[in-house]
């Protein structure tokens, strides 16, 4: 997206370098007059390159019933994944979401990148911490969001109802278990 605009800024840059130069010593009614076309001209000039960029590069629009659902037993028993942007396993941008079944449960872990999540549908309990303690979680009703720090350690649950989240970041993405005995493919 970077390389579609730089031409057109670096013209502008131009441009009014130009315009400040033969304004020098004119009073700033002057340059007010002057100044007020050349903003208008430079929104011009860089929201079509903007708008083009964004539809070069591969626009992402998916409604829920389009979501394609996998499991995820990384993430525990039941739990489903729908990848919607990236490689989970590459570096660059991801988004997915991951549905946890009632009553799941997913040990103190942590995630070698900044997730930022939000909850979707139910109810999802976070908490943070090196130990699992249900009565340190708080309650993330729908709409809720959360920032978690790369390597921090966390543990999450459902209770009564499934819930759905929202994640997205820079991968890699991942799930490392403190205790590697607490991860699910283990206990299998």
């Amino acid at each position: 997206m970077r390389d579609g605009l730089c031409k057109p800024v670096s013209q502008i840059h131009l441009a009014a370098n130009a315009l400040f130069r033969s304004l020098k010593g004119e009073p700033m009614k002057t340059f007010h007059r002057a100044a007020a076309p050349a903003v208008f001209l430079a929104m011009l000039l860089t929201t079509p390159a903007v708008w083009t960029a964004a539809q070069a590069s591969g626009h992402i629009s998916v409604v829920p019933s389009e979501l394609k659902w996998s499991d995820a037993p990384g993430v525990g028993p039941g739990a489903k994944i729908a990848v919607i942007e990236g490689d989970l396993k590459a570096a660059g941008p991801v988004t997915f979401r991951i549905k946890f079944p009632a009553k799941a449960k997913v040990a103190v872990h942590t995630h070698p990148l900044i997730e930022h999540v939000t909850v979707m549908s139910g109810t999802f309990y976070f908490g943070i911490g090196d130990k699992f303690d249900a009565s340190k979680a708080k309650a993330y009703p729908v709409g809720s969001a959360i920032v978690i720090p790369a390597g921090i350690p966390m543990f999450a649950f459902t209770k009564d109802k499934e819930s759905i989240i929202q994640a997205h970041g820079i991968g890699p993405w991942g799930i490392s278990y403190l205790n590697p005995d607490d991860a699910p493919a283990k206990k299998k």
